[in-house]
């Protein structure tokens, strides 16, 4: 088992008026997710960071029923199970604002019939080790059901008291809207956020008709791929050989004019406010309309101080003006 003692190694604690609002609940502006946990980084590599999030102040865990299935030796829920064992071993369960997801399933896509759904909460609970989840994603769409299935079958979830709020991820804006427009005209549970991929290198797998519909209707967006694979840190360079299970993802990046332009904007920001480039693309991403928490891991303890200092940096106009620009 990890060790349960509360790691030293700790960034400062964001200040408590730094929350924001998702629905009903209050969230730091920095979700840790917990893709890493179970996959490059064992249990207590995953504790110790799990603990210094907590302890700066992090409340917002983003995981998934799926994670990490791809891995070598993994057949899913080994990130859940972690979670729920730090949740346990800490007693801060009513501390935590903890988001999971249904629909992608192991070893094949488990889909969201209102059997699918209400057996994959059930075991997810199980994993985490609590009777509610407080934010509840529709991982993806599943076109198979209609709309009107899944909502209802969510709605009962609410009811039942097994999850808080629900939101989407990786769903079209026509899907979106009528998942809404159903949940108005029945009065049923309604989606409060969507999860997009969305950063600097990837700018209309979100922008266009479905942040239209996100900002219509008051979703909060809480991105995923936020750092494009850890792209976004600025460690990837011409050359250069990284330890990383994702280095092959992130390195492609730089093949491209505008991922060159893209860094090249990044050092010259983060030196204006001696900041990393991961902070930096971060709070270009959270200063978007709708954003309210961007998405990003970190494998050690050494590596989150620059994710929570998201929270402090604030970009001029010209800065996110130059972003924007580049990244078109």
């Amino acid at each position: 088992m990890a060790d349960t003692t509360q790691t030293p190694q700790t960034p400062q604690p964001t200040r408590p008026g730094h929350r924001k609002r998702i629905g009903g609940l209050s969230v730091h502006p920095l979700s840790l997710g917990g893709n890493v946990f179970g996959w490059t980084a064992d249990e207590a590599e995953s504790f110790a960071v799990l603990d210094a999030y907590a302890a700066a102040g992090g409340n917002f865990i983003d995981t998934a029923d799926v994670y990490s299935a791809w891995a070598p030796g993994n057949s899913g829920g080994e990130s859940e199970t972690i979670i729920g064992d730090w949740l346990a071993s800490r007693g801060n369960r009513s501390d935590i604002v903890l988001a999971t997801k249904v629909g992608a399933g192991v070893p094949t896509p488990r889909g969201l019939s209102a059997a699918a759904v209400k057996a994959g909460v059930d075991e997810s609970l199980k994993r985490l080790r609590t009777d509610y989840i407080d934010l509840y994603y529709t991982h993806y769409d599943d076109p198979s059901v209609p709309i009107e299935e899944i909502i209802s079958t969510l709605d009962e979830l609410v009811k039942a008291g097994k999850v808080r709020e629900i939101a989407a991820s990786n769903i079209s804006a026509e899907r979106l809207e009528a998942a809404l427009d159903f949940s108005a005209k029945e009065n049923l549970a309604r989606y409060v956020a969507l999860q997009p991929h969305y950063n600097l290198v990837s700018r209309d797998t979100f922008e266009g008709e479905l942040a239209d519909v996100t900002a219509r209707h008051g979703l909060a967006t809480v991105p995923y791929y936020a750092l494009a694979s850890g792209f976004l840190t600025g460690k990837y360079r011409p050359g250069a050989t990284i330890d990383s299970a994702r280095a092959q993802g992130a390195g492609k990046y730089l093949e491209t004019e505008r991922g060159q332009k893209v860094l090249a904007a990044l050092d010259d920001v983060a030196a204006n406010h001696g900041a990393e480039h991961a902070t930096v693309a971060l709070a270009w991403l959270a200063a978007q309309p709708t954003v309210v928490a961007p998405i990003a891991s970190a494998r050690t303890v050494d590596q989150l101080p620059a994710l929570l200092a998201v929270a402090d940096l604030e970009l001029t106009k010209e800065e996110l003006a130059l972003l924007t620009s580049v990244s078109e």
